[in-house]
């Protein structure tokens, strides 16, 4: 069940609550991977899922995308998706096996694709609580040390933003431009607003698909942000999605194992007991006025 959050959320919110006790087990790091759309999230969350299973970790990917293609490259095959799953068994979870819509992945990662309503026919954050209550009943989040939830496009509403309930940090996907640093700053307002109220804090930043990082360290410098980590524009990267398989299956080059080295070493900083941090997002117009591209 989800209902109207009857505590501040920000200024004039009205978001998704969700049922009391379906907080994830403490013990496990929660990471929300949030960013501009096609800003490649679901790469990240794949690769980064890929590299926490190299370093032992039990590893779960929640996809909370209506197109379900958050963990194909883990997977090798589009998933069926929890609310489809639901639909089959008219909603009585009790018919349903954690085989029916957790699906094991490269590395042992665990793989579940939330799903999502028809587009204009529903709320996202309401399919996001019912996979955690699902895997909640099913005791599929007691065993798992790692938990990342992929999620679509820029935070437009209190749905899309109802895995930040859950999560210990966000991870924000930018590339070294104008339209996906505007969206970083809004998705910052957003955590923080969750902040009031939830455990989630701001982590850090992935550069993605930038050779380059000067305005992305521009506004970190201003608003208090830091780059967790960097991924230039590498065909090696391209191509491993085309291959459907993470970074970790391509064939070895100094390129790939670059790359490779630098999702572990993200990976290993999260697990390190990243300081939380205090960001200030700015107003539309001084962002505008911030970044200078010559």
């Amino acid at each position: 069940m989800t209902t109207t959050l009857k505590r501040p959320d920000g200024e004039g919110s009205v978001q998704v609550h969700q049922e009391a006790g379906l907080q994830i087990e403490e013990g496990a790091l929660v990471i929300a991977v949030y960013g501009k759309g096609g800003i490649g999230k679901s790469t990240t969350s794949s690769n980064l899922s890929a590299a926490f299973s190299k370093l032992g970790k039990r590893v779960l990917q929640i996809g909370c995308d209506p197109k379900h293609d958050s963990t194909f490259t883990l997977t090798k095959q589009m998933v069926p998706t929890v609310i489809d799953i639901l639909e089959t068994v008219d909603f009585h979870t009790e018919e349903l096996r954690p085989e029916d819509f957790v699906f094991e992945g490269f590395n042992g990662v665990q793989c579940v694709e939330s799903g999502g309503p028809p587009a204009g026919t529903g709320c996202g954050g309401y399919v996001t609580g019912q996979t955690v209550k699902l895997l909640k009943e099913h005791h599929l989040l007691e065993d798992t040390d790692v938990v990342i939830f992929d999620v679509l496009g820029d935070v437009v509403c209190g749905g899309f933003a109802a895995p930040l309930q859950h999560a210990d940090y966000c991870l924000i996907v930018t590339a070294n431009d104008f339209d996906s640093i505007f969206a970083m700053n809004r998705i910052i307002a957003a955590i923080q607003a969750k902040a009031k109220n939830y455990k989630v804090r701001l982590g850090g930043v992935v550069a993605n698909r930038s050779k380059d990082t000067d305005q992305i360290d521009r506004f970190n410098d201003r608003v208090g942000m830091r780059t967790m980590a960097h991924f230039p524009d590498l065909d090696a990267i391209r191509r491993s999605r085309l291959k459907k398989c993470t970074i970790f299956e391509m064939e070895s080059t100094p390129e790939v194992e670059a790359v490779q080295n630098e999702y572990l070493r993200l990976a290993q900083s999260m697990l390190e007991s990243v300081k939380p941090l205090e960001a200030e997002p700015l107003k539309d117009r001084e962002i505008f006025d911030l970044l200078g591209f010559d």
